[in-house]
């Protein structure tokens, strides 16, 4: 299994880097893991649209989901290419896809994220996490190896649960040592707190993701005090499970 960030600062994107954004091969299939805004021209720095097996969004905000739309536009209007299923909480896509749904409505079928299911060759376990929506953590496991994801989430102690013995943990980090402002402390999370999370939970590699753009990843990094591998969310990162 490779996991390759398309990008990784939340809210909005930055002259430099991408919103969420997560290329995740096996075996021949290209799973695209919430393509969050600008993620598009990273994609295709890479590969053509048509190359994209299957989409998996963790939640319905734009900064995980807005670059769908380029991305059927290209798929519709760009070429041949085959109907791409979209897995995704009830409801997260409808506003992306209500921006072009007369014409790209056959480029894509939606499918609602259960519980445990398949797509290629990735088993998906799904967990509830807390956040301002409806948000799916994701572990996805194939060949042996598991890479788990939060989405964006609030403290939980599901998230142990999701992060168990994962060979690569990407954890959402929006801030590095404490939520701003205070209310939204429990729908986001720190880079303390994924640290601790990741060390609790027995996970190898940790990625920090969903930094607050402009952030200095440095900081985020000594905030997580994680014994082990460490690395921040960015454009080029690339992990071979």
């Amino acid at each position: 299994m490779r996991l390759t960030v398309l990008g990784g600062v939340g809210a909005w994107p930055t002259a430099s880097q991408a919103c969420s954004g997560y290329l995740v091969e096996h075996d021949g299939f290209t799973l695209l893991v919430d393509p969050g805004y600008s993620t598009f021209p990273a994609l295709q720095a890479l590969m053509p649209a048509s190359a994209v097996d299957a989409v998996l969004v963790s939640h319905g905000h734009p900064d995980h989901c807005a670059d769908l739309n380029p991305l059927l536009r290209a798929r519709a209007l760009g070429g041949s290419a085959p109907v791409l299923p979209l897995y995704a909480p009830e409801g997260a896509l409808d506003r992306v896809l209500a921006l072009d749904q007369v014409r790209l409505d056959s480029a894509y079928s939606v499918h609602p994220v259960e519980r445990a299911f398949e797509v290629g060759p990735f088993r998906v376990d799904t967990y509830d996490l807390p956040h301002f929506v409806p948000n799916a953590g994701l572990r996805l496991t194939a060949g042996g190896r598991v890479l788990a994801y939060t989405g964006d989430t609030g403290p939980s102690p599901v998230l142990l649960d999701l992060a168990r013995d994962a060979d690569v943990f990407v954890a959402e980090a929006t801030f590095a040592r404490q939520v701003a402002p205070a209310d939204n402390a429990p729908y986001l999370s720190t880079a303390v707190q994924a640290g601790a999370n990741a060390d609790r939970a027995g996970a190898g590699r940790l990625v920090l993701a969903h930094l607050w753009p402009g952030s200095d990843p440095a900081e985020y990094l000594e905030a997580a005090d994680y014994p082990g591998d460490v690395d921040v969310a960015a454009p080029g990162l690339v992990i071979d499970l």
